[in-house]
């Protein structure tokens, strides 16, 4: 019997290798998770289609907030879905790994001589057994990784719909105040026609408020796209219908903070928590990992064995086993293990590189923070207050009727310029402590060259 262990034990090594399976989430959990430490909502494929209808109508029936936009986003992004899809990819390579390459079967009948001749063989693939803990550990890591990947989609959509949220609302709201520009102006044109038909007014001036009136009508029509293209471009990143489209935005944005968050340890923050640089330390584990098994195999990487049995006529059966090895006569792995090794240097330097940028990229978006914080507290504290001090100061001499007309609807002209700059001081900074939070959590696609 002792020449039916090899093929047994074998065969027992193939039955436990075929054990591994698909996992029921398919490391969504995971993905879920990471994305909930970062962001606060998880990320995770709907089971129910239906449930997940009728949660985002109910989202949508109140007014839209960012965080109610960023669920939705979660739940119905096409593109985040198609990036989930690349995640079963990866664990089905896992799976893979962790099973043997199926036994191969040989069948030979030779007649001649008047005798029959019949060969039976059954070859097992011993070298992968050997390596297949190394194969699994190797695509275990490289589906972490994945989930890695995964998540930070989750959060670079998560801050991309934020940051249309604000654009999207700014915008409505700078319409609404080119609406009452507009107004104004054309009534100062009209109020210039009628007194230069009597004779109170010169061509000159009428001129100036006729291109004034011209060119807030074109500020109007501009501000009306604007508000447009920001609504249609957070409706694409929430993946809406065109039933779903009728949804309600805020009249303005949201107050700034009392105080602004200091930087502290930001950067420590980044590259133990940026998805990008945990997913590069991932990629250097597995390719080490796969440079020790490719030295392993760099000088033998096929070695096949198993059960024979040949029967003849007229003579007993015959049982044995036999073996396939390569021999390395001509490629000796040398070539195989520097290039794993060359790959290895490559993930190495490429984590380095992801650090240092993940570094550099929390201090610019910190510096944006705080520059469009004081901007935005500027005009709010300074500005706006002393442009409505002008106002009133210019409506009680029109009321003493030191002041014409003329220099109210101006003056009002000016007061709505500084409140419309206001709102965009508000959104930049909203937009900048996005990419804040997205340069210290995300996964690194975060541009912090601008605020917006």
């Amino acid at each position: 019997m002792t020449h039916f262990r090899l093929p047994l034990l074998a065969a027992g090594a193939l039955l436990l290798g075929g054990c591994a399976s698909l996992s029921a989430d398919g490391g969504m959990n995971d993905v879920s998770r990471l994305t909930a430490e970062r962001i606060g909502q998880p990320a995770a494929l709907a089971r129910d289609g239906a449930n997940n209808d009728q949660q985002v109508q109910l989202l949508l029936a109140q007014p839209l907030t960012a965080d109610s936009a960023v669920r939705i986003a979660l739940m119905n992004s096409p593109a985040l879905k198609a990036s989930f899809a690349e995640l079963g990819a990866s664990e089905a390579d896992l799976v893979q790994a962790g099973r043997l390459r199926n036994p191969s079967l040989s069948f030979g009948r030779i007649r001649g001589g008047g005798e029959t001749e019949i060969d039976r063989g059954i070859m097992f693939d011993i070298a992968g057994l050997l390596t297949l803990p190394a194969r699994s550990r190797i695509e275990a890591g490289r589906f972490e990784q994945a989930k890695l990947q995964a998540a930070a989609q989750a959060v670079q959509l998560a801050g991309d719909t934020r940051r249309a949220w604000f654009t999207a609302v700014a915008a409505a709201q700078s319409a609404a105040f080119a609406e009452q520009v507009q107004a104004a102006a054309e009534a100062s044109s009209e109020l210039a026609a009628q007194m230069a038909k009597a004779g109170n007014w010169s061509k000159l001036d009428q001129a100036r408020e006729r291109a004034f009136h011209q060119e807030a009508v074109t500020q109007l029509a501009r501000a009306r796209h604007e508000a447009l293209a920001s609504r249609e471009q957070l409706v694409r990143l929430l993946g809406l219908s065109s039933e779903q489209q009728s949804f309600t935005l805020p009249d303005r944005l949201p107050d700034l903070p009392p105080q602004p968050q200091e930087m502290n340890n930001a950067e420590a923050q980044a590259l133990a928590q940026r998805l990008d640089v945990l997913a590069a330390r991932r990629d250097t584990e597995a390719t080490a990992d796969a440079l020790g098994l490719t030295r392993a195999t760099g000088f033998i990487n096929v070695f096949d064995a198993g059960y024979a049995n040949k029967s003849t006529s007229g003579k007993p059966r015959e049982n044995g086993y036999q073996v396939s090895l390569e021999l390395p006569l001509f490629d000796w792995g040398g070539a195989k293990v520097a290039r794993a090794q060359a790959q290895y240097m490559q993930a190495v330097h490429r984590t380095a590189d992801t650090a240092l940028r993940a570094r550099s990229d929390v201090r610019v978006a910190y510096s944006a923070y705080r520059t469009t914080y004081d901007i935005a507290r500027h005009y709010r504290d300074e500005v706006v207050p002393l442009r409505k001090q002008i106002s009133d100061e210019v409506l009680l001499r029109y009321n003493g009727m030191l002041a014409s007309v003329f220099e109210l609807l101006t003056d009002a002209r000016e007061q709505l310029a500084s409140v419309n700059t206001a709102i965009d001081t508000q959104r930049d900074f909203w937009i900048a402590e996005t990419q804040l939070q997205g340069a210290i959590n995300g996964g690194g696609n975060n541009d912090t060259r601008n605020a917006r």
